[in-house]
């Protein structure tokens, strides 16, 4: 088997980009912006120009407490709405977020580097995310109140938690802090989100724009680093539960920070989602799936379809499918189209950890087919990478790289597939790829992954929930069962003897 290194790819660059709107600055507690008690501030950078757009507060551990004093303060009145009313109030931000859906694809893609058709997509989604939320909240299921004791009559009753803490991540800025906003308002609860300080724009942009339509109190945005501000909310004794989408040792710091109050948590963690490729599949299908799933958003994504595992008596053809794929992906900055597949890595310093690994890469011998370089100019761009001939075991199997990096691997037997795909500490995501009708159902619940795509890869429904197993994390994401995740459970019996 052998493959070739293609040519550079280029950049496409914008002559002139739209000028994103920006929130105003200062912490949003109580319904309105406020000066933080921090006077340091934090550089917000556009990572397809290196330009700073903004700066906003480096937020203290004073900010937390009183956000979170502001979140105590609202939530009996929020918890004494009716699920109408708090699913009018959901309806109310979706409208408000599509009524502004050009603004926000704009101050998304200037802070992420994103390309149009990911802001887009991102943005459709929280809308949708809110819209569901608010029909779920007005849904919510139990068991019967009946009598399960004699004379004695068992009511249940589904509570919100209370307050929670939410920590929401750099890639999807407006969409996770949507996947969270919503089920947890829609359960009830209060809430004090600390978004990335890398990227923290459209979600202070949509505090600001529902600031008249939500209670005060109920939605507090605190900015600033973790260290402080995430570890401050984790901790505090009138947090009752803190929700976190990072990576794995994010998630481990936060369930050990919220340990000292025994308060619960809902992680969503990384991934390294395998692709098992069968010797009947539809190799075509499956190398176009790769190409969508494994590079979109940069592949700054944590169901991303980064590791390949094909049957050994195809590989060959699907690897030059598979290349074929990757040497036409088209890379650019914000405004350069609605085609442009990829953008910029994250960050400066996210940039050079996937270039580290991608030397590492070169240095345990394996074949980049295709890419594998950072692109010259401006921006923090790396071409779409296919590393081939890795062995069973190699690093790159294992460590989530988090950037337009896909390694393929091979194998022999059913069994030999399902074992080397589980052979990870995480368990997000996972796809297998065959016309076995079988295969497409024993296989699929073999895999120690809570969502598992049969022909397809990164397909998400609002209805269906979005969590995983092992390392990374527990709790569940949209669909009813993230109402469930900020609920509690009340038991009340009456003794009619």
């Amino acid at each position: 088997m052998s493959t070739t290194k293609t040519s550079a790819f280029t950049v496409l660059r914008a002559e002139t980009t739209p000028a994103p709107s920006l929130p105003p600055f200062g912490q949003f507690i109580g319904g309105a912006f406020v000066p933080s008690t921090s006077g340091e501030t934090v550089d917000v950078v556009n990572p397809a120009t290196e330009d700073v757009l903004i700066q906003v507060p480096a937020g203290s551990v004073e900010d937390v407490d009183a956000a979170v004093a502001a979140a105590v303060t609202a939530k009996a009145g929020w918890a004494a709405t009716t699920p109408k009313e708090r699913a009018a109030v959901l309806l109310k931000i979706a409208n408000i977020i599509e009524s502004n859906r050009e603004l926000f694809e704009t101050l998304e893609s200037a802070n992420t580097g994103k390309t149009a058709m990911v802001a887009e997509d991102d943005i459709s989604s929280a809308i949708d995310t809110f819209r569901f939320s608010a029909g779920a909240a007005r849904a919510y299921n139990a068991l019967g109140a009946d009598d399960y004791a004699e004379n004695h009559t068992s009511v249940i009753f589904r509570e919100p938690v209370g307050v929670v803490g939410v920590i929401t991540p750099w890639n999807y800025p407006l969409l996770m802090a949507a996947w969270k906003i919503a089920p947890i308002l829609g359960a009830g609860n209060t809430l004090v989100l600390k978004p990335s300080e890398q990227t923290p724009l459209t979600t202070l942009k949509l505090a600001e724009l529902i600031a008249d339509e939500v209670p005060a109190g109920v939605v507090n945005i605190v900015t600033g680093p973790g260290r402080v501000v995430g570890n401050r909310l984790a901790e505090h004794p009138d947090v009752d539960l803190v929700a976190i989408t990072g990576s794995v040792g994010s998630g481990q710091k936060v369930a050990a920070s919220a340990s000292s109050s025994v308060k619960r948590v809902h992680l969503e963690l990384g991934g390294k989602a395998p692709v098992v490729i069968f010797a009947d599949a539809d190799l075509e299908a499956a190398a176009q799936g790769v190409r969508s799933a494994g590079f979109w958003n940069g592949g700054q994504e944590c169901g991303a379809a980064c590791r390949v595992l094909v049957h050994e008596s195809v590989a060959e053809k699907f690897i030059e499918l598979l290349v074929r794929e990757v040497s036409d992906i088209t890379i650019g900055t914000p405004g350069t189209g609605a085609d442009v597949e990829i953008g910029s890595m994250i960050s400066g310093a996210h940039y050079e950890r996937v270039l580290a690994a991608l030397e590492d890469i070169r240095k345990d011998g394996l074949t980049i087919a295709v890419g594998g370089n950072a692109i010259d100019g401006l921006g923090y761009f790396i071409e779409p990478t296919v590393v081939t001939n890795v062995p069973a075991g190699a690093p790159i199997t294992s460590n989530e790289i988090f950037g337009p990096v896909v390694s393929v691997e091979t194998f022999s037997t059913d069994d030999e597939a399902v074992a080397r795909a589980n052979e990870t500490i995480y368990g997000l995501a996972a796809s297998v790829w065959t016309k076995d009708s079988a295969r497409s159902l024993t296989v699929p619940r073999q895999l120690d992954f809570g969502t598992v795509w049969v022909n397809s890869h990164l397909v998400i429904a609002t209805e269906m929930p979005w969590g995983g197993f092992k390392g990374s994390g527990y709790g569940r994401d949209l669909s009813s069962y993230a109402l469930d995740d900020f609920s509690r459970t009340k038991h009340v019996m009456y003794n009619r003897g």
